[in-house]
């Protein structure tokens, strides 16, 4: 087994997993990521670990003790959030370093153990939160100080509605499907409300965090319409004492639209982000008041699974940090409850 900073790789990774973002997210970026090397793949359902084993030519298995058995280093959990808990906590108590999509647990408490769990044994933790590996995402980020200190900033995140299946049918390579197994998934996914802001207020609030910075306190309301729901509020940044307003949608019946503006003493910072399996960066545009000036650099095509993989390897086999790291998921599940709770509560003003 690879110990961090002990080998220049490859990453020896193991997948736990085989659902529809594995298969068409995850295991697609470990045929192209440098320095990590796919070794084998896991899951519960035997349909899914034989078909997408033969695919990849790799063993399969579908009991997590048995991979966790092989010479892998890490392990790539892309399960639903109410198992990450056990499977983090296996992997990491067997020795592997981890990358869990996001969010890092279905509750608090669950993410603070993965955490410490992870920082006891000297293991590298590492979230999905793939937006962050977006190199416009990763430029905005490195502008931040030339604008100031924050004054104000938005957020949006808006899922398409009709649009998203005929796109995600032409982008999607063809999936195994266990019918079983989709639906039992659908009784979990039938508290709607509760799935939809865990899944992408995860995205938000970790870009939030990342981007705009620590949010002190949040306000927010719920509105819902048949299927769809719409989360808008409000928080406190902790650094300037600015306001920072978000909105997640899901879904909206137009097209994809996600991206930040963010407002500073000295300039301005806007971020235009796209569907992702587009593989495409962010458009970002820097305007610094002084110099009158407005810079939009290009980055060309990327796949920010591929990166994440990447960044991942680099904080295994360099000793390096990961990012986000362990207490990133932890801050970003309390954002999630501080907002369910706040709009259960008409708005109230919630610490986080």
């Amino acid at each position: 087994m690879t110990t961090a900073g002990a080998s220049p790789g490859p990453l020896r990774l193991g997948v736990v997993g085989l659902g529809r973002i594995a298969q068409v997210a995850h295991l697609p970026a470990t045929t192209k990521a440098d320095r990590v090397y796919l070794a084998a793949v896991c899951d519960a359902s035997p349909t899914l670990v034989e078909r997408v084993a033969k695919r990849y030519e790799v063993p399969g298995f579908t009991d997590i003790g048995q991979l966790l058995g092989e010479d892998i280093d890490a392990v790539l959990v892309a399960t639903p959030d109410r198992s990450h808990l056990p499977l983090a906590t296996s992997a990491l108590r067997a020795g592997k370093h981890v990358l869990v999509e996001k969010p890092l647990a279905d509750d608090v408490s669950g993410a603070e153990e993965i955490t410490l769990l992870a920082a006891q044994s000297g293991l590298k933790l590492q979230v999905g939160a793939m937006k962050r590996h977006d190199p416009g995402v990763e430029y905005a980020k490195m502008c931040l100080p030339r604008i100031g200190p924050i004054v104000t900033a938005q957020a949006w995140y808006r899922v398409m509605a009709a649009l998203r299946p005929p796109t995600e049918a032409t982008l999607f390579p063809k999936t195994v499907v266990d019918e079983a197994v989709r639906e039992v998934e659908a009784t979990y996914k039938a508290d709607r409300e509760r799935y939809l802001l865990a899944t992408h207020g995860a995205h938000v609030f970790d870009g939030i965090r990342h981007l705009i910075g620590e949010v002190a306190t949040v306000r927010a309301e719920v509105a819902q319409m048949g299927k769809d729901f719409s989360w808008h509020g409000t928080g406190r940044l902790a650094a300037s004492g600015g306001l920072a307003s978000f909105e997640i949608s899901a879904n909206v019946h137009a097209q994809w639209a996600e991206g930040f503006d963010v407002y500073g003493a000295s300039g301005h910072l806007s971020v235009r982000s796209f569907f992702p399996f587009f593989r495409r960066a962010s458009e970002v545009a820097l305007f610094i008041e002084g110099d009158a000036t407005t810079t939009s650099p290009s980055f060309g095509d990327t796949d920010p699974y591929e990166r994440q993989l990447e960044a991942f390897a680099r904080a295994v086999l360099d000793d390096g940090p990961t990012s986000p790291g362990g207490e990133d998921g932890v801050v970003a599940v309390r954002f999630i409850e501080a907002v369910r709770t706040s709009a259960a509560a008409g708005g109230e003003e919630v610490r986080i």
